[in-house]
């Protein structure tokens, strides 16, 4: 293989993310309420908190620490053979393993390995966690189905880009710039869905938003509006998105991330499928109806967040 080939795709989807917060149990009580989530798991300090659409074991991992930061951002791989190639890959392109392929000790097992990035986020790899029990989300019922998308925001957004698309062949989607300020976001794939993770440049490396899709438009609603109800701070939406077409309403976690709920993300024909540059000053391109507060300062630096304070530092298995 040379510089100029793509590696193969072994990534096969995004598994779950996790987070750790001061305060935990208003957290935990937060995504197993108010948002939707269930807690399928728990140990002194930790909550894993499923979707009851999804199969994966826990889309949020939840840990009790004294600074706030993204613990990891996992991704699946089909199966063990593809887990060591991704692993011998990486480590023969000079990144550190945090530790070798070897069975997860989180619920469902499996067989893993993580690693940085290259602004130091933890990322982990891996494949035969066992499937959990999951059901059919019902008409009207507004909760996650699954965990849709991650975005990152990054000092140095073209590296990162660069980092996913050389050592995990992500593939790029889309791209949003700005007439004064240059690209923007990024939005790449590691299958056929439009994103599923996305980077956006910013001030310092942290969580831009985690995204969970609902069952459909009336749910996405559905959900909105229960949240309001509920008091939770909105600060962008609803409103449907250009790159993607899917819907977004932009929700704060009790420290202060940006959640999402979505719908209707695109599934593209990856054979046919080229990227676009779309202008993030045309308002349609943030909006495609117009029903979203406007994009402004305010908005930004709520998802520009915290700076993470876990970079360089594996978290707690």
């Amino acid at each position: 293989m040379t510089e100029t080939q793509p590696r193969q795709r072994l990534i096969t989807h995004l598994r779950h993310v996790d987070l750790a917060v001061p305060d935990f149990d208003k957290q935990l009580g937060f995504y197993s309420g108010t948002w939707g989530l269930k807690t399928e798991h728990t140990d002194s300090g930790l909550a894993y908190l499923a979707a009851e659409g999804s199969p994966e074991q826990y889309i949020v991992r939840l840990r009790q620490a004294a600074d706030k930061r993204i613990d990891l951002i996992s991704f699946g791989a089909a199966n063990r053979a593809d887990v060591d190639t991704l692993a011998a890959q990486i480590a023969g392109a000079g990144v550190p393993l945090i530790g070798e392929p070897d069975v997860l000790q989180t619920p469902g097992g499996g067989y893993g390995f993580r690693f940085f990035d290259n602004e130091g986020r933890t990322v982990e790899i891996s494949s035969d966690v066992e499937a959990r029990q999951h059901r059919t989300i019902e008409e009207g019922e507004s909760i996650p189905v699954r965990l849709s998308h991650v975005v990152l925001n990054s000092r140095d957004p073209e590296g990162t880009v660069a980092f996913y698309e050389q050592h995990l062949a992500f593939a790029l989607s889309d791209t949003l710039m700005h007439p004064r300020m240059g690209n923007m976001m990024w939005f790449m794939r590691t299958n056929a869905w439009h994103h599923s993770l996305a980077v956006a440049r910013g001030p310092h490396a942290s969580l831009h938003h985690a995204s969970f899709e609902l069952r459909g438009i009336d749910e996405y609603m559905r959900g909105t509006g229960r949240l309001l109800r509920a008091g939770v701070e909105k600060i962008w939406g609803p409103g449907r998105h250009m790159a993607g077409n899917n819907t977004f309403s932009y929700f704060l976690d009790p420290h202060g991330n940006t959640v999402e709920y979505t719908t209707e993300l695109d599934v593209l024909d990856e054979d046919t499928w080229h990227p676009h540059l779309y202008d993030f000053s045309n308002p349609e391109v943030s909006d495609q109806w117009g029903t979203a507060n406007a994009m402004n300062e305010f908005v930004a630096q709520r998802s520009f967040n915290d700076p993470d304070k876990g970079l360089f530092v594996a978290p707690p298995v």
